[in-house]
């Protein structure tokens, strides 16, 4: 049985609201990755099962490795259909929100979410949340959205109506939230969900395999360009830092979740503990963080790069030239030894 970590004050809430809305969308944080994408296709699949309609509304495109999953298809690009987009988000009267925990998360959709006339609920693991929902399901110490959505549709008593597409959904967050398991991944709870998962018929082979193991030829020689020519390495602090520029995206035709997990390669280099990834984006740089052990990215995510996260796994955004972006990190190297050489 999983530790019931969801108020029963929250659950009742959440249940009413639900129960009273006969127009949802649910919304998740630019830059969709397999949390925010599982999250909100997994809970899609929930209330379409209940005969409830709900719209998945995301500030800009999927990554092509998460396009097989169900439903995805019918997910509707803010950036492409921003009229008919504002028209779902102003008829709508409930709204969920989900693996974000402050409004500038979704981006250019933050006024249309903030000024729309629904109750919201909020559905985060991400350190804290601003206090703009009705609702604010927000639990740190869990590994994904994924996973509370799950709990969720648990503690109101709907397992029942979790089916194949739904929980397919929830599995995929579950897994690239956690690099595939093997960060923040040791509570027996997580196992427990996934044995309730399989249950329901997922294949989590294929689903890794989609995920992980579909490749197009650029993409590995985008990644392989990184590793070999753009990793640089700081021993002495146990650190290392990959970057590419525009240009050299556009050199290997870069197509968005082509550089996904490319971060995490340092970390198998023995006494590597903390990773960064500079990726140039037009007017940012999108700063990637991860790490093993101990060391806190979200901290250097946090005060260097406008962003945060969790413990081993971080993002942000720096505004400057690539070479600030590398010079900011080299110099904030120092500060964090401590952590690094623990």
């Amino acid at each position: 049985m999983m530790s019931k970590i969801i108020p029963e004050s929250q659950i009742t809430q959440v249940n009413k609201l639900i129960d009273e809305a006969d127009h949802i969308v649910i919304v998740c944080h630019v830059s969709p990755d397999g949390d925010a994408v599982g999250s909100t296709l997994g809970l899609y699949h929930f209330l379409s099962a209940i005969d409830k309609e709900a719209t998945v509304i995301v500030p800009d495109a999927l990554p092509d490795n998460l396009l097989f999953l169900p439903g995805a298809k019918d997910i509707l690009i803010y950036s492409r259909y921003t009229d008919f987009a504002n028209e779902l988000i102003q008829k709508a009267d409930l709204i969920f929100c989900l693996d974000f925990n402050a409004l500038k998360r979704i981006d250019m959709m933050e006024l249309a979410i903030k000024n729309a006339g629904a109750k919201k609920i909020m559905v985060d693991h991400h350190l804290d949340p601003e206090q703009f929902c009705n609702v604010t399901i927000s639990h740190p110490e869990i590994s994904s959205t994924c996973e509370l959505v799950f709990r969720l549709i648990c503690r109101m008593g709907m397992f029942d109506d979790l089916n194949v597409q739904c929980a397919t959904a929830i599995y995929t967050g579950m897994m690239t939230d956690t690099g595939n398991f093997t960060y923040n991944s040791n509570k027996s709870d997580i196992y427990f969900i996934i044995e309730e998962l399989v249950k329901k018929g997922i294949d989590k082979d294929k689903i890794y395999a989609k995920v992980c193991n579909t490749n197009s030829v650029d993409k590995l020689r985008l990644n392989g360009y990184a590793v070999s020519q753009k990793m640089e390495i700081f021993p002495e602090y146990r650190a290392a830092m990959i970057s590419l520029t525009r240009e050299e995206l556009n050199r290997y035709h870069y197509r968005k979740g082509d550089s996904e997990g490319l971060v995490n390669v340092p970390l198998s280099i023995e006494n590597i503990v903390c990773s960064v990834f500079f990726r140039e984006e037009t007017g940012f740089i999108k700063v990637s963080l991860r790490s093993k052990g101990t060391f806190p990215v979200n901290k250097i995510a946090a005060e260097h790069f406008n962003g945060g996260g969790h413990l081993n796994a971080s993002g942000g955004e720096f505004f400057g030239t690539m070479e600030e972006a590398q010079e900011c990190f080299r110099k904030l190297l120092p500060l964090y030894v401590r952590y690094l050489k623990d």
